[in-house]
């Protein structure tokens, strides 16, 4: 998948997002997500590089629990064909929970 795509898939799933970050002062209220590509892992041999994964991390930023938000964010990976891992974290400083999606596409 390249960017356009991810976008599109994005705005698949109804809430505000961002690429890696909103501006100061632009970040909407939760729900919302962010995307972004830390990095690929690529497959190799014979000093040629035959095919590149890229790392593509979705993340839900939410100010309760919503199970219901997060099956909308995963119904919308399945319709693509993308396996995930997911985790999720309390961000004390932002009062906020995280949940993380972890792929490669």
């Amino acid at each position: 998948m390249n960017y356009e795509q991810i976008n599109e898939m994005m705005l698949e799933m109804g809430l505000p997002f961002a690429y890696h970050h909103f501006s100061e002062g632009e970040s909407p209220k939760p729900p919302f997500l962010i995307f972004l590509s830390p990095g690929e892992n690529t497959f190799s041999a014979d000093n040629l590089m035959y095919h590149s994964f890229k790392k593509l991390d979705i993340e839900l930023y939410t100010d309760e629990k919503s199970p219901e938000t997060e099956q909308k964010v995963e119904e919308v990976l399945r319709q693509h064909n993308i396996y995930y891992t997911k985790t999720e974290t309390w961000i004390e400083s932002e009062r906020l929970y995280e949940v993380l999606y972890q792929t490669e596409v």
